[in-house]
């Protein structure tokens, strides 16, 4: 079969195939139906599957005009993209080949042995390892830095699309943006140009002036539902979140790191706040004024993201001063909060180690490790108590019913990473179980379908740990909108995943890609040689005693054949 035959009969699958996969790869959201969910009254009348499809139609429309339907804080929230580096090459910072040199410094004496036999000896045993050492880990190598290379991209195209397609209003990553709190200087700088030129090209690190402080006199950082140039800048700007391979957990945890992170992705702690303008006059006069309307307990919409550095708030820490910034921040927030039995504001935690759960309730179970000089060396969730710090202090619940608010608390949810899995949990207390209450905490389907959200009695709060975003879990993430209730005069949210796949799809559909652009050059060109005058149907042929296969079947004098008949006909 000549190469023109063959190349037209591969383009003939490639093409179809290449076309197929590239168009589901760039639009997977589209095909998937991933959307920011939408407001919904009245939640119970609609299915999720109904929902899904009415929160895709709006997306669609979004593209072709504005939607009055699209909840006003849209955050596209990934996890964990932990971009590694050239420390986890195998032969990083050394030749590739050592044992070949060795082996001919041996051959040309350039080493010292007692006699020619040990030399030899000397010269079998390092080309042995040649084979079986430095080949493996040279292709390992080889294949590691285009892993890397192509997960930079494969992380791009989860941002890229993602942000294209559903429109969020901001974005964060939930900490682990790089791979390791123990690498040099040279290499954070590799890893944060890789992070900001690649991965995530275009966006942009919080302003320190815009990542302000706890305060109770305090600017907004801008107004939802609101286009103007403060809203495409938010559009842009990524809130990251920092994790234990970003700063290290407590027993890690320096000056040093944190401020190199710092430098690169923003404060590692701060908050920010939104507020939602009302525009009808008449709800606008019910709400808290001290001098018009001093009984009313509605406060203007405001939404209040808390973006809190948790790797140091168990003990024992590295840096007590650096905890110490921790405890104060913390206080801070809950002394600025407005009083939980007032409506009308909405605390969204960012952080990045989940709250405790016995367990059994997600895939990380508690876990501790420390340093045999002391420090937190690992932890897979905080402790019970530093939880209740964020349950009963940040969102002022309480099992107490006699307490402000009938312990009811702040509307609110928290989200996390560190668990890779992702987990979707409930934390409430029974207040009817008098003093042998305590927290506990279920998955968020269960808490549904024991309708604990509408027993009176128990008040609770949502934890969503976003799955990573890594190629080896999915390539995952998630879609949370926050729209507020002017009926009820509460905020409320609902969250969505959006996974494109493993990263073995990605690689298939760029190397069918590339085989194909290189089979329809290789076609292009036989195509012009064959408009140049050559035969590239019958190219190659083979010759058989300085004539073709061909000639010598044409030369060959036909012989009558005898049919089975009688008749005589040509052969």
């Amino acid at each position: 079969m000549s190469p023109a035959v063959l190349l037209r009969n591969a383009l003939r699958v490639l093409i179809p195939l290449a076309l197929t996969s590239t168009f589901y790869l760039y639009l997977y959201p589209v095909f998937l139906g991933c959307a920011f969910p939408l407001p919904q009254p009245d939640t119970a009348s609609k299915t999720e599957a109904q929902s899904s499809t009415l929160a895709f139609q709006d997306t669609f429309r979004q593209h072709f005009g504005s939607s009055s339907h699209a909840a006003p804080f849209r955050l596209l929230a990934l996890g964990d993209p932990q971009l590694e580096g050239d420390t986890s090459i195998r032969n990083y910072n050394r030749e590739s080949f050592p044992h070949l040199t060795w082996a001919i410094r041996h051959l040309t004496y350039k080493t010292e042995h007692t006699s020619l036999r040990r030399r030899l000896r000397q010269v079998v045993h390092d080309l042995v390892d040649v084979f079986f050492d430095d080949i493996p880990d040279t292709a390992e190598s080889i294949r590691k830095r285009i892993d890397l290379f192509g997960n930079d991209f494969y992380l791009a195209h989860i941002y890229r699309t993602l942000r294209w397609w559903t429109k969020p209003t901001h974005i964060t990553v939930l900490g682990d943006l790089l791979g390791s709190q123990w690498i040099k200087a040279p290499e954070f700088e590799r890893r944060s140009q890789r992070f900001w030129n690649r991965s995530f090209k275009g966006g942009e690190r919080v302003p320190d002036e815009v990542a302000a402080y706890p305060a109770d006199e305090y600017d907004l950082a801008g107004l939802l539902g609101v286009e103007d140039e403060n809203a495409a800048a938010w559009r842009r700007r990524i809130i990251n979140v920092a994790g234990n391979h970003d700063v290290g957990y407590a027993g890690d945890l320096t000056i040093e790191r944190l401020e190199r992170f710092e430098r690169v992705f923003g404060k590692a702690a701060y908050e920010l706040r939104f507020e939602l303008p009302i525009n009808d006059p008449a709800t606008n006069a019910t709400i808290y004024d001290a001098e018009k309307n001093p009984e009313s307990n509605r406060l203007p919409p405001e939404l209040r993201i808390v973006n809190v550095n948790n790797m140091n708030l168990d003990t024992p820490a590295a840096e007590q001063s650096l905890q110490d910034k921790t405890y104060a921040f913390v206080n801070d927030v809950i002394n600025t909060a407005s009083a939980v039995e007032y409506t009308g504001h909405f605390t969204l935690v960012l952080t990045h180690i989940p709250l405790y759960k016995p367990e059994g309730i997600c895939v990380d179970a508690p876990y501790f490790n420390f340093h045999a000089g002391g420090g937190v060396k690992e932890q897979n969730q905080l402790s019970a108590d530093a939880s209740r710090g964020f349950l009963e202090g940040i969102f002022g619940l309480s099992g107490d019913s006699n307490a402000p608010g009938q312990g009811r608390g702040r509307r609110g949810v928290v989200l996390n990473g560190h668990d890779h899995e992702g987990c979707d949990t409930y934390h409430f207390i029974n207040q009817t179980e008098g003093d042998e209450r305590q927290w506990k905490v279920t998955r968020w389907e269960s808490a549904q379908a024991d309708k604990l959200l509408e027993t009176p009695g128990i008040p609770g709060l949502r934890e969503i740990t976003v799955r990573s975003m890594m190629g080896g879990f999915g390539g995952n993430a998630g879609l949370l909108s926050v729209w507020f209730d002017e009926d009820a005069w509460e905020w409320r949210f609902e969250f969505a995943n959006c996974a494109l796949g493993r990263q073995y799809f990605w690689w298939f559909v760029h190397l069918i890609d590339l085989i194909a652009l290189v089979a329809l050059v290789g076609y292009g060109v036989l195509q012009a040689a064959a408009a140049a005058g050559f035969d590239v149907e019958k190219w190659p042929s083979t010759k058989v005693s300085g004539e073709t296969k061909t000639e010598k079947t044409e030369n060959v004098e036909k012989k009558p054949v005898q049919a089975g008949n009688g008749d005589i006909k040509k052969g």
